[in-house]
């Protein structure tokens, strides 16, 4: 394989060195996830896309993964359960509650639920860190929150008012701690390659994307019969899961953290949902509604408030 050349190496390690940028973009593509999962339904089983997306996405990252991970072996060997963790917690299991969570909850409140990874990320930074937010970082959060309901809402935020916190609620709920310790815990990243992380974390999440399978899905026997129906577009979700929302959005979000911290970072979860209908729209055909401009505005709005009071602190 030929090495790269100067001009790509600076322009990735100009990307890398880019928080917003990444932040956006990787959350872009798991706002496609989100589109994914929905044209997902009757294509492939949710448990087995969730085994291919993770063990896919280790063997892609495997043949540029070697050579770090043998240099970083050390770090490996004595971090494992660190990396298990992350891929565990982080990936998998986040993706296993949302994709079981959808039996039993509209996406209407899935979309809303998720808002709460914010929340918690910055709770627990204030209880475990003593990380404090500043007033107008508060109000930042506040209207990106107003705008991500607009957004679940679908323009009516009197529907927030029956909101019926049920059993698939709860299992967001967890799912979005769940990446909220995730996100918090990567303060503990061990200093390796990238690479080396990826692949580590991706072999965690495929491990616990086994035992879920295993054990909520019906069972591995089960699980692998549902391959051959897999329809041609689900192996295309399949592969889209695999490389953006997988490989390419946990890099950028990794980074995005290490950059600017996880308060700020997570923050921009809440475009998830916007990208999400936005991705409806241009995808699916869903209508493209006046609350859909009002929502982008509010949610870019409190994002750009809250990152400059965090700067100016």
């Amino acid at each position: 394989m030929s090495e790269p050349s100067p001009a790509s190496t600076g322009a990735f390690s100009a990307l890398m060195s880019r928080p917003y940028i990444l932040l956006i973009l990787c959350n872009l593509f798991w706002g496609g996830n989100v589109v994914a999962g929905k044209a997902a339904v009757g294509n492939i089983d949710p448990y087995a896309l969730m085994v291919l997306r993770w063990t896919g996405a280790a063997l892609l990252v495997l043949p540029f993964a070697i050579e770090p991970v043998r240099r970083d072996w050390p770090t490996i060997r004595a971090k494992w359960w660190l990396y298990l963790f992350y891929g565990a917690v982080g990936y998998a299991t986040f993706n296993a509650l949302c994709y079981v969570a959808a039996y039993y909850t509209s996406g209407f409140n899935i979309g809303l639920d998720q808002v709460t990874i914010n929340i918690f990320v910055m709770l627990l930074s204030f209880i475990l860190f003593r990380t404090r937010v500043r007033p107008l970082q508060i109000v930042g959060v506040a209207i990106t929150i107003v705008g991500v309901a607009l957004t679940a809402s679908h323009g009516d935020l009197s529907r927030i008012l029956a909101l019926d916190i049920n059993f698939g609620d709860l299992l967001v709920l967890i799912a979005s701690l769940a990446y909220a310790v995730y996100s918090i815990t990567l303060r503990w990243r061990p200093q390796t390659d990238w690479r080396s992380f990826l692949l580590a974390t991706f072999i965690g999440a495929a491990l616990a994307s086994l035992v879920f399978a295993a054990t909520t899905g019906g069972g591995l026997a089960y699980v692998a019969s549902t391959v051959p129906s897999i329809t041609p577009l689900g192996w295309i979700i399949a592969a889209y899961t695999m490389v953006l929302p997988s490989i390419i959005s946990q890099m950028f979000y990794v980074r995005g953290v290490e950059l600017i911290g996880a308060n700020r970072a997570s923050l921009f979860i809440n475009l998830i949902p916007l990208f999400g209908a936005a991705g409806s729209v241009l995808i699916l055909g869903e209508r493209l509604e006046t609350f859909h401009f009002i929502a982008a505005t509010l949610v870019m709005s409190g994002i750009v408030l809250a990152e400059w009071s965090a700067r100016r602190a």
